[in-house]
């Protein structure tokens, strides 16, 4: 058998309906874990899909209590074929979002998947189900061809709980690192740069939310008899926002920025386009870092957002100077912010700029650290030969994801060099009503991680003997 049979066996897993039957068992189970009192039904997408997935497959299999005692289950898997062949550690989640199934449009449910088209609809069709059935789609055509090996050691976790900010993932990771050892970690997560266009990210930007409070005194006063002897909370919050970024979105406390940009990332970014879905909302020229590409101000670059923001009672405005005002900011960072001392930063500079009495509060939401693989790495090119090869097609490289995923717990507790290879695409309306796959990218990515797996069994001993030699 050879390669070509593997990529063509997962192309037929698809062409046969067999890997629609597959994502349609794991959508038809609710894993809901935002929601309360849902850790009965997360582990019962690992037991009752998930292990006996894998078993077909060979992998012995052992489920892990999250160390919190309240979130969801984790499983660790292995498929051990020998000593001296590489290692491959598998991420993915099983758990989505809540499914609101009142906001799906009519003859659709968040936990049935329904084809239209090339959309393919259903609750974590792209986040994350669909994508880590894919990939165990793939490594089954792999060993199919292989005739009953993969060539390779493969070593598989899924968590239950990466909606709610992976909490007990990095507990695992340090608790289980004998277990999770491996050469690299290849996973599956987040959009292609668009629908078309197969893609590797490397890393993630980081996220750190955090409070601004202004709480001025006891009630509200009457407009007319107090207005303009009062400290509006309100405003001198809006300013103090104003204070750290400015109109067009530009950050203006150097404590907040990054680095300059690396010339392999400059390099890498430089045939990326962003925002050419569709039904992708227009990007704005004129916001954020300015003499950035719109590619590198979302995978170069750092962005101050404001979620939420609260004065008064926004439904029911009264005439009255409120007492109070709330603000949630977000930071979303690269490798190089030092998000440690991110709120003395701000502290120091409210301070500075007249507003002490603003205060600078943490969010009680698990912090994501930037994480990026370097771009020279030889597992990079090695991915980026393999893609190219099955599809015909030049893989985009994002040196990060925009968006923030737990990276750090495999980059840095494991000490993994990380790919992503994601199969969604920006318009997937991931964490929305009406989420969906599409078929054509499907297909495509089922075929092209079949073709990366059989390299990582006929070319990764020399990846990781180059990686060895430029280490020494």
């Amino acid at each position: 058998m050879s390669r070509h049979d593997a990529v063509a066996r997962a192309a037929a897993h698809f062409d046969d309906g067999s890997f629609l039957a597959a994502l349609q068992d794991a959508v038809g189970l609710p894993t809901e874990s935002q929601a309360p009192g849902q850790v009965p039904a997360l582990t019962a997408y690992l037991t009752d899909f998930i292990e006996p997935a894998i078993a077909r497959l060979g992998f012995t299999s052992r489920l892990l209590d999250n160390p919190n005692g309240i979130h969801g289950p984790f499983l660790i898997a292995e498929r051990h074929e020998g000593d001296d062949l590489p290692t491959v550690l598998i991420y993915g989640h099983g758990d989505t979002v809540r499914n609101y199934p009142e906001q799906w449009r009519e003859g659709l449910h968040p936990l049935r998947v329904v084809v239209e088209g090339e959309r393919w609809y259903g609750r974590g069709t792209a986040d994350n189900k669909g994508q880590h059935v894919i990939n165990l789609g793939a490594l089954e055509a792999v060993m199919r061809a292989r005739g009953g090996s993969l060539g390779f050691n493969a070593k598989l976790l899924i968590e239950m709980g990466e909606e709610s900010g992976s909490p007990g993932l990095r507990e695992v990771c340090r608790a289980e690192a004998a277990a999770l050892k491996a050469d690299v970690l290849i996973a599956s997560d987040g959009p292609r740069v668009k629908a078309e266009r197969p893609t590797v990210f490397l890393g993630s930007r980081g996220g750190y939310n955090f409070e601004l409070v202004v709480d001025l005194r006891e009630g509200g006063h009457h407009s007319g008899n107090w207005g303009g002897l009062l400290r509006n909370p309100g405003t001198v919050l809006a300013s103090a926002i104003a204070s750290l970024v400015d109109g067009r979105g530009r950050i203006l406390v150097d404590a907040l920025r990054p680095p300059p940009i690396p010339d392999g990332v400059r390099a890498a970014l430089s045939d990326i386009t962003v925002g050419e879905d569709p039904n992708a909302p227009a990007i704005d020229a004129d916001w954020g870092e300015p003499g950035l590409s719109p590619a590198e101000r979302v995978f170069g670059w750092n962005a101050l957002e404001v979620l939420a923001f609260k004065c008064g009672d926004p439904e029911g405005p009264l005439n009255a100077v409120p007492p109070s005002a709330k603000a949630t900011l977000q930071l979303r960072f690269v490798v190089g912010t030092d998000w440690q001392n991110l709120l003395p930063a701000i502290r120091a500079h409210l301070d500075a700029q007249g507003f002490p009495m603003v205060a600078v509060r943490p969010c009680r939401t698990e912090v994501f650290r930037a994480t990026r693989l370097p771009v020279e790495d030889p597992w990079v090119s090695w991915a980026l030969g393999s893609i190219e090869t099955t599809t015909g097609k030049r893989p985009a490289l994002l040196p990060n994801l925009g968006g923030s995923l737990p990276n750090d717990a495999f980059s840095e507790i494991l000490g993994l060099p990380t790919l992503w290879v994601p199969h969604s695409y920006p318009a997937c309306s991931q964490h929305a009503p009406d989420e969906h796959l599409l078929g054509p990218s499907t297909r495509e990515a089922l075929a092209l991680m079949a073709g990366l797996f059989w390299d990582l069994g006929e070319t990764g001993p020399a990846v990781i003997a180059r990686r060895a030699s430029r280490n020494a």
